[in-house]
Formats: C-alpha cells, structure tokens, sequence
C-alpha cells in the first residue's frame, strides 16, 4: 500500500500542478467557461465573480498539488481535494450526459479534451483521491527539515498568484487560441484536410390558416398561392467530424457591410482595436494609440477599431478617448477569443497575425 500511495500521491499531485499551471497562463479564458457552466445552470448572476473564482480555482489546484507532493497538512488537503474532485466530476458528468457543453475546459485552450475524456479523468482521479484521503494518517512529509517544507508551501502559494497578476496584466505567456502571433487567418477558417463538414438542409416556412410548416426545397408548395412564405433558415442534418479553428472571424460596419476580405488582403498592415465591451474598456492606452492614430493618417498603416457594443457606445468611446478611426462590428466571443484584454491591439499582414499586444503593451 505504501508504494501505490506514494504512486497515487505523484499522479495526483504532478496533474493538479500541470492542470492549475495551463489553466494560470490564461485565467480568463477559464472564467468565460465558467460563465458557459453558469449560464448552463441557470446561475449567470455568478457571472461578475467568474474572474475571482478562476484565480482562486487555478492557485488552489497548483497549492494543493505541492502540498500532497511535499506531504503537508495532509488532514486538511486530502479533505479540500476530495471536496475539488467531487466537484468536478459532477460538472463534467453533467457536461458529458446533458450535452449543452462541449469541452470543459480542465486543461485550458492548451490541451482539448472532449466531455467524455474529461469525465473518466476525473472518475480516475477521484477513486486515487479517495484512497489519499482514507490512508492521510500514514502520509509522512517528504522532508524532515519543516523550514524548508514551509519555504516550498510559501513559494507555492505566491507563484500562482503572482503568473496570474502577470498574464491578466499582459497577455497569456503562451498563447493556445487560434488567434496566436504566426497563425493565418484565412487558412485557419478552413477545415482540415479530409474532415467532412457540417451538412445542412435550407428549410423554407409558410402559413396557411394560420398554420406554419416547414418544406424543403424539394416539396415547398411554390404553385399554391394559399400558401404565404414567411422565414427561410438552414436546419444541420448531419455533424461533421471537425470544424475550422476560426469559425467567427466575420467584420462588418454599421451598416452591415463585410469588410473581412478587404482587410485580411490589405497592401498595408492592419491594425485592429480589440473592445468587445467599450463600457468595460481598460484606461492607460490613449497616448500610444493616438500615435498609431496618426501612422493611419499619413497613410503608412490601416487601424480600425472592432467591438460588439452598439454604435451609440462606440461613438461616446471615440469621443471620451479622441479616437478618430473607424469601428467595425465582430461577435463578441471572438473578440474575446482573439484578444485576452480589454482592450487589445493585433497587428495583420496579408492576413497573418504579426503582433498582438495588451492594452498595458501597446507599442
């Protein structure tokens, strides 16, 4: 027993460190999940909290892992830890057998693992927490000398703490989104080789009688004037086996117009603003970004402004920070999934990201 505890301990202990570790390169991207589950839950007044949750979720994992490698205060952390997979086992059962989430998100963006893998991960993880937690009597620190058992605890509870300060204060130390500094835009919206795509059905609705029905294109009744159209939509008939890694890339102004094509085949590099909240934007910025502000005006770059807010806002945005380049429209969730702050400069040449930067980086 004492091997396979030592073994259990090791397992345990190294997965919670690495599982805390990605998760702290990018601990907003883990709080967007947690809005997902909320949402799922029906608790979205969590939301304006997910952040706090993420930083303290991802600290305690890394501190945890130390403690059980090194030994320490196993009464209490052998408790906490069994409390943390409980916890997560019934979120990721719930995500596998419900089917309203697809990935979970226990290894961050880094490592995608599907609801399936996910849950019997943590299946697994539980059945060796479990024997930790009923054998914690006969776990012995690793080292004799308590001071430098301390000195460890110590460094393991302010490094988690002090990478996350760092990659909300900047950007992630490395970026696994689709939106990373090398990746091309318009290849990374194709599928990959061989993948068989979504496939869908136009479906046409007409009333009659006050009745609505769905047709095909094949039976929609186009010789019975009895009939009034009334919407078309296109209805999947079959999942594909894969889908591109960029899927949302789609710029418009205000008035609806696409202004992707144009801008990922510029002849000049383009810079694009990330805010998907104007309202929520961070301060500190205005400086250098109206000195990129007059490289646009001299014709040297294009900048643009993207944001999911309303054309109202946007406009009180421009004026409170003197920006006077134009400002497109993109989903809100890809901002976020491009940019990791609020805001956020790229930089696109030919349609390849050539820089990316937070707001406290701009150069």
């Amino acid at each position: 027993m004492r091997i396979i505890l030592i073994l259990f301990r090791i397992i345990v202990g190294v997965l919670f460190i690495f599982s805390g570790l990605i998760k702290a390169n990018d601990p907003l991207g883990l709080s967007y999940k947690m809005n997902e589950f909320f949402e799922v839950l029906h608790m979205a007044w969590l939301n304006p909290y997910s952040l706090v949750f993420s930083v303290l979720m991802n600290a305690f994992e890394i501190i945890a892992g130390i403690a059980v490698l090194l030994g320490y205060g196993m009464r209490v952390f052998s408790f906490l830890l069994l409390l943390l997979i409980l916890f997560f086992t019934f979120l990721t059962g719930f995500a596998l057998f419900s089917g309203t989430i697809k990935e979970c998100g226990c290894f961050g963006d880094c490592i995608k693992l599907t609801a399936t893998e996910t849950f019997y991960k943590d299946v697994v993880l539980l059945l060796m927490i479990l024997v930790i937690f009923f054998y914690r009597k006969q776990i012995q620190p690793l080292f004799k000398n308590k001071k430098l058992i301390l000195i460890l605890m110590a460094s393991g509870i302010i490094f988690p703490f002090a990478i996350q300060w760092y990659t909300l204060n900047h950007l992630p130390i490395i970026d696994c989104l689709p939106y990373k500094v090398g990746n091309n835009i318009p290849e990374k919206m194709k599928l990959p080789p061989g993948a068989k795509p979504d496939r869908y059905e136009t479906v046409l609705i007409y009333e009659k009688d006050g009745i609505a029905k769905e047709f095909t294109m094949d039976n929609y009744p186009w010789d019975d004037s009895t009939w009034v159209f009334k919407d078309r939509k296109d209805k999947l008939v079959e999942k594909g086996d894969a889908e591109p890694a960029i899927k949302d890339f789609y710029l418009s102004d205000f008035n609806g117009g696409n202004q992707t094509d144009a801008l990922l085949t510029a002849d000049k590099p383009v810079y694009l603003f990330l805010s998907e909240n104007t309202a929520k934007a961070g301060y500190g910025w205005d400086a250098k970004m109206h000195d990129l502000q007059k490289k646009a005006q001299n014709g040297e770059i294009y900048l643009y402004g993207v944001t999911a807010s309303d054309q109202q806002s946007v406009e009180a945005f421009k004026q409170a920070h003197q920006l006077q380049f134009e400002f497109l429209q993109m989903d809100g969730v890809a901002i976020k999934t491009a940019g990791r702050s609020n805001p956020c400069l790229m930089k696109i040449e030919n349609g390849t990201i050539t820089g990316k930067w937070h707001y406290n980086d701009i150069p």
